[in-house]
């Protein structure tokens, strides 16, 4: 029934809408003091797979809204008697917002985002005070295994070495039998993520794993093993495997400056050549 009323009324907004306006093919929907909404826009906004109620819920909400915003902006204009500073900071957001979309569309078209590893290194390498670690990192191994789980000397004796051999053992095992298995002995990752997996009671669990390389925890139902292979505290060198995105942005950041000024100072030079620029 809803549905229904708020088509008649749709359809007699419609209506009764003039042929003075130029709606541009739009099929107006609602008009306030010349204003008008319309149904396209309407549409445009409409969450898709909303049943028919919540979709004319949805619309009567957005038209209130709508005429609200009107009625507003209209009383706000009567109020403020001298708009030429809102003006000038319409006009000078516009010209920033023209120019630096212009900006983007052409480091898109003109400037490659591809850094060499040589690059990357090298810029690591002579800038290194920049990269200190904020939280500490830790590489290894960890494997979470029920008490009831077979084999746990053997898991005892794999989870504290590195080699190719025992990793495959766990491999294999832990498809059958773990809880969890987590492998970084090849990649850095924050001590914050590895904590969350143990239940660990140590006032200063950080410097607790800094100084433990190999803990075997267990609670009521669960044994826990981590192995830690390399750690970097808190403050430290920040390690470069870790830091490449960070780089990478600093470079392409750098890149997109000067190919920007570049641009900028191309622009004046042809401006002065072709005697553009007149100073009074």
């Amino acid at each position: 029934m809803r549905t229904v009323c708020f088509g008649i009324l749709v359809f007699l907004l419609c209506v009764s809408c003039g042929s003075k306006y130029d709606h541009k093919g739009k099929t107006p929907l609602v008009e306030l003091d010349g204003n008008f909404l319309y149904r396209e826009d309407l549409q445009s906004v409409l969450p898709p797979g909303l049943s028919s109620d919540d979709s004319l819920l949805f619309a009567e909400h957005y038209i209130r809204n709508w005429v609200e915003d009107v009625l507003l902006y209209d009383k706000a204009q009567s109020n403020i008697p001298n708009s030429g500073e809102i003006d000038l900071l319409v006009e000078n957001y516009r010209k920033a917002l023209i120019m630096h979309t212009y900006q983007q569309e052409l480091i898109h078209q003109k400037l490659s985002d591809e850094i060499t590893e040589t690059e990357l290194a090298d810029y690591y390498n002579k800038n290194q005070e920049l990269f200190k670690l904020e939280r500490p990192l830790i590489k290894g191994l960890f494997i979470k295994v029920p008490l009831t789980a077979p084999q746990l000397s053997s898991v005892r004796r794999w989870y504290k070495t590195e080699t190719q051999d025992a990793v495959e053992h766990l491999e294999k095992y832990q498809m059958q039998n773990a809880v969890k298995y987590e492998y970084f002995y090849d990649r850095w990752i924050p001590v914050s993520e590895v904590l969350d997996l143990l239940p660990l009671q140590e006032g200063d669990a950080e410097e607790y794993l800094n100084k433990n390389r190999h803990v075997e925890l267990k609670d009521s139902a669960f044994y826990y093993f981590l192995n830690v292979t390399d750690c970097r505290q808190a403050g430290e060198q920040e390690p470069y495997e870790f830091a490449a995105r960070q780089v990478k942005d600093m470079l392409l950041n750098m890149k997109q400056v000067q190919f920007m000024e570049q641009v900028k100072n191309d622009l004046y030079e042809r401006a002065v050549e072709r005697n553009r620029i007149k100073y009074y």
